[in-house]
């Protein structure tokens, strides 16, 4: 390779770093606005979570990685505070992944255990079944990426739910779409 032809390549190269930046970029999304375009279409639908789980007290200081079997890491909580629980579903297909749940929420999603606690501390819960907000991300919006409600980035994948509390906008994240089939009911089908 002469010395143009290097340079011109070298320059090609440097052109287009911004342009793969801007398409990962482009691949970013707020959630919330999505959901809330969601709505409006009428492609949005009811669930509740139904299937039990096992919970433990959350050790103050802890960083809960949840991992999707088959995917790997899907989040990774804020360090956990006095009160909060590990929450495990109990989903052998997609690795019976654990995610933080904060004391303010953990009362109303889950209520009053339904067993002793085991070795490690968990105990079996019931969902209270509370309405979500969902709707399947589509092959035409695409894989993207979000800042979950605890701060961390999530990816969305073509077939996830993105769910949402109704009375917490706010309150929208990535189910995967294994782990939404297996913890949750469709009261209302989204479109």
């Amino acid at each position: 390779m002469n010395i143009p032809m290097m340079t011109t390549a070298l320059l090609a190269t440097v052109l287009a770093a911004p342009a793969i930046l801007h398409a990962q970029e482009a691949r970013k999304k707020d959630q919330v606005q999505l959901f809330e375009v969601a709505k409006k279409e009428g492609l949005t639908g009811i669930a509740h979570k139904t299937k039990a789980v096992d919970a433990r007290p959350a050790v103050p200081g802890e960083v809960i990685v949840t991992i999707i079997k088959g995917e790997g890491v899907e989040t990774k909580s804020k360090p956990a505070e006095a009160g909060d629980w590990v929450v495990r579903n109990r989903c052998p297909e997609t690795g019976n992944e654990e995610i933080l749940v904060k004391a303010a929420k953990f009362p109303t999603r889950y209520g009053e255990p339904q067993s002793e606690p085991d070795a490690q501390g968990y105990r079996a819960f019931n969902p209270k079944g509370g309405d979500m907000g969902y709707f399947v991300v589509s092959k035409e919006i695409g894989d993207f990426t979000f800042t979950a409600p605890w701060g961390e980035t999530m990816v969305a994948k073509v077939g996830d739910a993105i769910v949402q509390v109704p009375t917490d906008t706010s309150d929208t994240y990535r189910i995967a779409a294994a782990s939404f089939a297996c913890t949750y009911e469709i009261v209302t089908p989204a479109k």
